[in-house]
């Protein structure tokens, strides 16, 4: 008997205390906000209604799931004013109010579908516009404008400014892509496990709608893959693999010092630390190459990108490092399981991630050359990560990368 009721109840995803009290939150300044400022647009002796109750539920996806495709700024709008009208014409046309509002809503079902707005609350609408009463129905299809309309479009600017200030993306965005290196082949992630075509063709098979967007849905499947690799891999972290004898350079150095260091050392990119060996960004191979024009004396800018810069920082470049390097830099932390810098460095498409401790300060540097000779170990059985130890840190910055 348990099991049997235990059906009826769906198993909620965790959820923080902190998301629970922002999703009440926002609905509460959202409704209020909404009844409140149309109130005052018609006067409080108007005839016309300031609020309908479908705004209510509209509220609960907008502010406590922000993220589902059923929330989204054109759902909302598009679904709440396609629902309207349909609602009005089937309450013009049929005169049987219960056969009027069934058509209402299936209809409206239909064309959101084909619309690629709906939006649950909508059928609401539709039922209010058959069976919402003379008022409502003498509006006819100024019923779509006020106040279906507006009460829309007021509750979406609220949910627009209230989730972004309390840090929910919205409109929701999806999983940032992976780096696009303009070739037909697909990202390092999607080559192996679970790929995006598999997705597709799973989802067509079960031909429902899911209240999730197939790309959160791809990047939550690949989330759990690098999970359960983390726990099959134990506890490596950066620490072990990465290289510790590290070379630096610092901001004003010269574009020239800098080819010499990459030649001289055979390695592909080098850190960019402060005089306390913080770390402010990375030079690489591919700045040398891309942001800068060759001569006989070696790389110098180029007058487009040196106006640029000038225009950017209303000063002139000194054709040092800082005019070339990357930054802000991706880093990561000594204790940062290797499983998490598998897919920053596949499909940001990084060769190479410093390794910062306290303070931004460079303490190693882990290279795509570690990470595979780590890997390989881990098949193999026999992996023997360094032994831990800090690092020394010159007062110039400058010592030998290990790495390639």
């Amino acid at each position: 008997m348990r099991l049997f009721l235990r059906r009826f109840i769906p198993d909620a995803s965790p959820l923080s205390h902190r998301e629970r009290i922002r999703s009440a939150g926002g609905a509460l300044v959202g409704i209020l906000a909404t009844g409140l400022i149309s109130r005052a647009a018609i006067g409080s002796g108007s005839a016309l209604p300031a609020m309908i109750a479908p705004m209510g539920a509209s509220a609960v996806l907008l502010f406590a799931v922000p993220a589902s495709p059923l929330a989204q700024p054109w759902s909302i709008v598009g679904g709440n004013l396609v629902a309207a009208l349909v609602g009005v014409t089937a309450a013009a046309w049929v005169p049987d109010p219960f056969l009027a509002a069934a058509l209402a809503i299936s209809c409206a079902i239909a064309l959101m579908m084909a619309l690629r707005c709906l939006h649950p609350p909508s059928g609401a609408v539709a039922l209010t516009a058959v069976l919402g009463g003379h008022d409502i129905r003498e509006l006819g299809y100024a019923f779509a404008l006020w106040p279906v309309g507006a009460n829309s479009l007021l509750l979406l600017a609220i949910a627009l400014l209230f989730n972004n200030l309390t840090g929910r993306a919205y409109p929701h965005v999806s999983a940032r892509a992976p780096a696009d290196h303009g070739t037909k082949d697909p990202a390092p992630s999607a080559r192996a496990g679970i790929t995006a075509a598999d997705l597709d063709a799973v989802l067509a098979d079960y031909d429902q709608i899911l209240d999730v967007r197939r790309g959160d849905l791809q990047a939550i499947i690949l989330q759990a893959q690098i999970h359960a690799y983390r726990r099959r891999t134990g506890k490596v972290t950066c620490a072990d693999i990465m290289s510790r004898d590290v070379i630096a350079v610092a901001p004003g150095d010269s574009l020239r010092t800098v080819l010499d260091l990459l030649r001289k050392r055979r390695v592909k990119a080098l850190p960019v630390t402060d005089e306390s060996a913080r770390v402010l960004g990375i030079v690489t191979q591919t700045d040398i190459l891309h942001k800068t024009v060759w001569e006989m004396r070696g790389p110098r800018l180029g007058l487009a990108r040196r106006i640029g810069l000038t225009l950017a920082r209303g000063r002139a470049p000194h054709g040092s490092v800082e005019d070339i390097m990357t930054a802000p830099v991706r880093t990561a932390r000594p204790e940062t399981p290797i499983a998490d810098i598998v897919l920053w460095m596949s499909d940001a498409g990084l060769h190479h991630l410093p390794v910062v401790g306290q303070d931004r300060r460079l303490v190693g540097i882990v290279s795509q050359t570690d990470l595979v000779a780590e890997l390989l170990a881990e098949m193999s059985g026999h992996s023997d990560p360094l032994p831990q130890q800090e690092v020394a840190i010159p007062a110039n910055r400058k010592a030998v990368v290990a790495t390639a």
